[in-house]
């Protein structure tokens, strides 16, 4: 895939439904009722990067205060979703040192991992930075998570969704009809192409998290080290 015709491909599309009101509002943010839970495989960027993702959401907020802003805490990468958010998991239903030993197992020749986080893109119900690896140590690793846990008999819905190929991180989602359209749209195309910065990945964790990956509702299961060269 080329990620960045797939990011341009996305954002003209979205940018046009948004213009036309044609976005999607997620009623469920706020809902006490939503008892959507999983497992997932994530990276989180560095501190440095996600000081500059607030710097652009707190330039979206002056406009548009009234949508969902991921705050630092939960701003993450998916690696996979193990076991995608549903209705009625439970944790006590898996072995988490089950799983571990996959994800251990899928990791052993993953190495020198780094993300660049370069521009925005959209789709019709969120904001996203665009994710962009040095190498193919990512797709690598979703592979061997595909395969390992397929072959394990472990409870899985790898890619039952979707089949997930980029590395994005979610920022933003529209939770209410947008109240400055006009400026939203400025201020994304004035970050299209900004530079959010590098980072190394050095661990991936595994979480049981809700729909939206709130800190209150994540939980850390286990996180793993990567391999870099001396």
């Amino acid at each position: 895939m080329n990620l960045k015709e797939h990011y341009n491909r996305l954002y003209v599309n979205s940018i046009e439904n948004i213009k036309k009101d044609q976005y999607i509002i997620d009623h469920l943010i706020d809902s006490s009722s939503d008892n959507r839970f999983g497992i997932t495989v994530l990276i989180r960027p560095s501190l440095e990067v996600k000081n500059k993702i607030q710097d652009f959401l707190n330039e979206l907020k002056k406009s548009n205060p009234n949508q969902y802003y991921y705050p630092n805490s939960d701003i993450h990468i998916t690696v996979l979703s193990i076991i995608s958010c549903h209705d009625g998991f439970d944790l006590k239903t898996i072995s988490i040192p089950e799983y571990s030993k996959i994800i251990q197992k899928s990791i052993e020749d993953i190495k020198d991992l780094e993300i660049h986080f370069q521009g925005i893109t959209a789709s019709n119900s969120a904001i996203m930075v665009q994710g962009f690896t040095n190498n193919n140590s990512l797709d690598q690793l979703r592979d061997n998570l595909r395969i390992n846990f397929k072959n394990s008999g472990l409870q899985q819905s790898i890619d039952s969704r979707y089949t997930i190929q980029t590395a994005h991180s979610t920022i933003m989602r529209f939770k209410e009809e947008i109240i400055d359209k006009e400026t939203l749209l400025k201020s994304l195309e004035k970050y299209r192409a900004f530079d959010f910065g590098k980072f190394k990945v050095e661990k991936i964790e595994l979480v049981h998290n809700d729909w939206y990956h709130r800190e209150h509702f994540t939980q850390q299961l286990y996180s793993f080290v990567l391999k870099t060269n001396p």
